[in-house]
């Protein structure tokens, strides 16, 4: 499952408290019986969200003889239990169903089990985590169509325990079963589920697919999918891979998931390890409770994935996700982690899946770009002091954090430099082979890279998987120019002491040399000659390592490091430090050629940083700048360089931002349309009336600058669809601000569409993330809007506080 929901992740901020890490250790689930095969038949009710099942449960002791079992069964009513025809006795306290069963078995037994139950997820209890919203398991999606704006879906989520919420199962990761679904629904629907689609069956109205999945997993990867979708066929070698999407999508579903094939074929090739799926499907639903689960061979995605040309042109925002589910289809389904204390065998794959991907397909910069992004989202969040391998927590969905995804596939990536490539893959494949349709925990993993390196490498899994935080190391330097040679000194400030391999380049002019150590002391000094006096150390060159760094160092060096440091991360390090000083002639220079770097973030923060109120080659920087708004070759890069030109709100520039208007990017067209309205207002308020509504939604925020800024009040029930996601779900501070004053605007204004529009966008919003208290960020919002128009003596004011009112009792 990706974590990806930025959303959430910013949400936080508002309603998530922090306890104190629980002290409880949490045990793999103890095997009493070993799940074979589930077989359910299904079919729906959509006026009450209930689902009639069927399920015949086989299983069998897995080594003491016994006479009960017991299975997950969230919320259900059971309407009968059996046993080869004959009615079995049972207690149920609406979580765990324990059946007598008719004799004692031995673990050479099986038995199947038959329940006819009916699902009732509406009445499910369980709450949801930071990366998984809800538990309810089974989800009917406007099941009554009243909202004219979303289609009728059903769809399940079954990690970490939610599938016995709508089967009842033995919900653990170290379980393994094949399994066979009947699906009956209205012929207007397809379904979804694992494994091959046998057959349809129609019966007047109704038709009934069956699916089967004969290759074992677990229980928590169990997928059903049900709506009106458009299936896009696509294929790697004799293996379908199709994608489900709504109608609207059809046309752009290859553009979104068409490097699906290729990513299954290089995972398959680098692993060494054939795809060992009969399928590939991904499906795209609404509402949904993540960012994307890795249902074996059903891979379900959230709206977010919907992108039309315009957005893809720009980046592929889903990309990084579909590599994480393909990734996962090895680590995770073929191979699970016994508890969710090994998580990390799951999800920190996945995410160093993402790195191999971008490696491989972008090549060496862009792959260090993502890499610096994952580990600076782990070192700036909440949990550097928990451990990749966790025994004791408080809930087990909190293990799905930034230490189990970024820190966890940047660990990996440390082992894959220290072992070599050879040992490292080789040890992924024998880990698979050997783990294969089974459950491993991570000391499987250390030992089997042992057997193949013939090192001890507890050192290492002591460190980073078993303990917590990481390095923090103030760096000096010592010359000896009458021997020409330099010792670099590494303190490590924390109180534990990492061990660790650590590059150091040396550069002499634009020769650079590599040199790795190994630190194994809180206090460790190495010492290297040169020929001539370094022009730059570069400490962490590789950037491989996860830690903090501080050093002193001057302009110079800094301006050396942004030219020639061979990391994306100590270029955009160097980009800072010289950006703060371009009152300096050299510093403002280095910032213009910045905008040359093979990196395309860093000419995008280039082009953030640089000073053209310099009195350094200006009329030089802006027509490089002007250049690139028409011809870079990312249209990202495009995007901000008229962003750039636009603050200069020279009307010279109109031709530029006029050509811009005609992009096929979104990003650019947004920044042309800001860019024009500070030189020519009433033809960018022109343009922007004149966009589709397809596009006016996707470019909500440059639109709301520009109305919010001209006061366009005809404009604010559509400035209102917005103001919610604006303020609360936006990465930067301005954005934020932006919709801040966009809600006072609407607040105190007498459009009674645009505060019906505001406030119906707070109770969904409110409505689904109650998890996190949202709700009650949304009521004050409303009570401060109720003040604000009590203030106002506008006609509509009373009818205002009606509708707001109304809104605030939905949530109530």
């Amino acid at each position: 499952m990706k974590f990806r929901n930025i959303f959430l992740l910013n949400l936080l901020l508002f309603s998530v408290s922090i306890l104190a890490q629980s002290t409880t250790y949490r045990a793999e689930k103890e095997k009493k019986h070993n799940l074979i095969h589930t077989k359910l038949s299904v079919d729906f009710n959509f006026d009450d969200k209930t689902m009639n099942g069927e399920a015949w449960i086989t299983a069998k002791p897995h080594f003491y003889a016994t006479n009960k079992i017991a299975l997950d069964a969230n919320a259900m009513l059971i309407h009968e239990v059996s046993l080869n025809n004959k009615i079995l006795s049972y207690n149920y306290n609406e979580y765990v169903l324990e059946i007598e069963l008719p004799k004692t078995y031995t673990k050479k037994e099986e038995f199947t089990i038959y329940i006819k139950y009916t699902a009732r997820p509406e009445k499910v209890k369980d709450e949801g985590s930071k990366a998984i919203t809800d538990a309810k398991g089974l989800y009917f999606i406007n099941a009554d169509g009243k909202d004219a704006t979303k289609p009728i879906q059903i769809w399940t989520q079954g990690e970490t325990q939610a599938n016995s919420a709508w089967f009842p199962t033995i919900d653990a990761p170290n379980q393994k079963m094949t399994q066979e679904l009947f699906i009956t629904v209205p012929n207007k629907y397809i379904t979804l589920s694992n494994g091959t689609l046998v057959n349809q069956t129609t019966k007047g109205n109704n038709r009934t697919d069956y699916w089967k999945q004969d290759k074992k997993h677990a229980p928590y990867l169990a997928f059903m999918g049900i709506g009106e979708f458009a299936v896009i066929k696509d294929n790697y070698k004799n293996i379908p891979v199709n994608y489900y999407v709504e109608k609207e999508y059809a046309s752009y579903a290859k553009d979104i998931f068409g490097l699906t094939p290729e990513m299954i074929g290089f995972f398959s090739e680098k692993l060494g390890v054939d795809y060992p799926w009969d399928k590939y499907s991904q499906i795209v639903v609404r509402d949904y409770v993540s960012g994307a689960m890795e249902n074996t061979t059903a891979v379900v995605h959230g709206e977010q994935a919907y992108q039309k040309p315009g957005q893809l042109i720009d980046n592929n925002l889903q990309e990084n996700t579909i590599a994480h589910e393909i990734f996962h289809h090895w680590f995770g389904n073929l191979v699970t982690s016994e508890s969710w204390s090994n998580l990390t065998l799951n999800e920190s794959f996945a995410n160093y899946g993402e790195y191999l991907w971008r490696a491989h397909k972008y090549g060496k910069t862009d792959a260090e770009m993502h890499y610096y992004e994952q580990v600076e989202a782990y070192k700036n969040g909440q949990n550097q002091d928990k451990s990749l391998v966790r025994f004791s927590y408080d809930e087990r969905e909190e293990l799905f954090d930034l230490v189990s995804y970024n820190k966890g596939g940047a660990i990996l990536h440390m082992l894959r430099t220290y072992l070599g490539d050879d040992a490292f893959f080789q040890g992924l494949k024998t880990y698979l082979e050997t783990y294969k349709y089974d459950t491993a925990e991570v000391h499987q993993l250390r030992l089997i890279f042992e057997e193949i390196t013939g090192q001890d490498l507890n050192w290492f899994f002591n460190q980073w998987y078993f303990g917590a935080n990481h390095p923090n190391i103030e760096i000096s330097y010592d010359y000896n120019t009458l021997r020409k040679t330099v010792t670099v000194n590494i303190s490590q400030l924390q109180s534990e002491t990492f061990k660790f391999p650590f590059a150091i380049d040396i550069f002499e002019g634009t020769k650079r040399t590599r040199h790795t150590v190994f630190v194994e002391s809180n206090d460790a000094s190495f010492t290297f000659p040169y020929n001539r006096q370094p022009n730059l150390i570069q400490v962490n060159a590789d950037n491989i390592l996860v830690c903090n760094l501080y050093e002193n160092k001057i302009l110079s060096e800094y301006i050396f490091q942004l030219k020639n440091a061979d990391n994306f991360a100590h270029r955009r390090e160097a980009l800072f430090q010289v950006a703060s000083k371009q009152d300096d002639k050299n510093a403002f220079n280095a910032i213009v050629d910045a905008l040359d770097d093979d990196a395309y973030k860093i000419r995008i923060l280039a082009l953030q940083q640089i000073d053209l109120i310099n009195k350094f080659s200006k009329k030089d920087a802006i027509r490089k700048i002007m250049r690139m708004a028409n011809n870079d070759d990312k249209t990202l890069v495009q995007a901000e360089a008229l962003s750039t030109l636009g603050k200069l709100t020279d009307p010279e520039l109109k031709p530029i931002f006029e050509k811009a208007l005609q992009s096929k990017s979104y990003s650019v067209l947004g920044k042309a349309l800001v860019s024009m309205y500070y030189i020519d207002q009433p033809l960018a308020i022109q343009k922007s009336k004149e966009l589709p509504d397809e596009v006016r939604k996707i470019l909500a925020t440059p639109l709301t600058r520009i109305f919010i800024e001209a006061k366009d009040e005809s404009e604010l029930p559509f400035v209102a669809k917005s103001v919610v996601s604006g303020m609360f779900l936006a990465n930067d501070d301005a954005t934020k601000v932006l919709y801040q004053k966009a809600f006072d605007q609407i607040a105190v204004s007498n459009n009674s569409e645009a505060i019906q529009n505001l406030v119906d966008d707070m109770v969904v919003k409110g409505k689904q993330y109650t998890g996190f208290n949202f709700d009650k960020v949304m009521i004050n919002l409303m009570r401060k809007m109720i003040d604000q128009q009590k203030k106002e003596s506008k006609s509509n004011y009373l009818r205002n506080i009606e509708i707001i009112k109304t809104a605030m009792s939905k949530l109530l």
